[in-house]
C-alpha cells in the first residue's frame, strides 16, 4: 500500500511470543489485540524480512504498521528497531500493546516515557530504541496467587470468564489507538485512564 500526502506514519506494535504453544496466553495479549485490529480492518499479516508478521494499512487517516515481532518476548526490540528505522518512525511514533501485571484484569492504561516496570519486552524496545518515547498501553492481565511464579503465570491462558472480559475490552482498546492517532497520547490519557474498570 502506498500512502499519500504528509501522513505520518506510525507503527503499532503488539509484543508476544511466537508459535502455538503460547496462542492464547496471558502473555501474548499483545499479539490477540493485533489480530483483532486487523480483523477489523479486513487486512492480514504476512511474514517480512525483520523477523516480525506485518501489514500496512490506514488508521485514523494515518499511514500504519501492525507489528506482530516473531523474535519472541525478550528481542522484541531487535524487529521493531529494525523496522523504525528502515521507514524513519520516531519512537513518539510507535504505539505498544502489551501485557501488564500491575493492573487489573481487564484495566486499561496509555503511558508514554514511563519506565519498563520489569517487561522484558520493553526493555527490549528502550534498548533497540534508545529511547522510551514510544506510547505504551497497558492491558492488565491481574496478578497471580502468591504460590504460583509469574513466570508461569504470564504463560496461562485465561479463563473463560476472564476471557469474555478480555474480549469485551478488544473494542475500547483499539478506540484507544485512535484516539492516539487522532488527538494525541496525553488526549488519551486523559480520556482512557480515568475509566474504572
Amino acid at each position: 500500500m502506498h500512502f499519500q500526502g504528509r501522513i505520518i506514519m506510525h507503527l503499532i506494535v503488539g509484543l508476544g511470543n511466537p508459535g502455538a504453544t503460547y496462542q492464547g496466553t496471558r502473555h501474548n495479549i499483545g499479539f490477540q489485540l493485533l489480530d483483532y485490529l486487523a480483523d477489523t480492518l479486513h487486512v492480514s499479516f504476512s511474514d517480512s524480512k525483520w523477523n516480525a508478521r506485518v501489514v500496512k494499512t490506514s488508521l485514523s487517516g494515518n499511514g500504519v504498521i501492525l507489528v506482530k515481532p516473531e523474535t519472541f518476548m525478550n528481542e522484541s526490540g531487535r524487529a521493531v528497531g529494525a523496522i523504525a528505522t528502515y521507514y524513519r518512525i520516531r519512537p513518539e511514533n510507535i504505539i505498544v500493546v502489551h501485557d501488564d501485571l500491575d493492573l487489573a484484569l481487564g484495566r486499561i492504561k496509555v503511558v508514554v516515557g514511563r519506565g519498563a516496570g520489569g517487561h522484558n519486552g520493553i526493555l527490549s524496545l528502550v534498548s533497540h530504541l534508545q529511547s522510551n518515547d514510544f506510547v505504551r498501553i497497558r492491558l492488565g492481565i491481574g496478578r497471580p496467587d502468591p504460590m504460583i511464579p509469574v513466570k508461569n503465570f504470564v504463560l496461562t491462558r485465561f479463563s473463560s470468564e476472564e476471557r469474555a472480559s478480555i474480549d469485551g475490552e478488544m473494542t475500547i482498546i483499539c478506540q484507544t489507538i485512535q484516539l492516539i492517532l487522532e488527538k494525541g497520547p496525553l488526549f488519551a490519557m486523559s480520556m482512557v485512564n480515568s475509566r474504572k474498570v
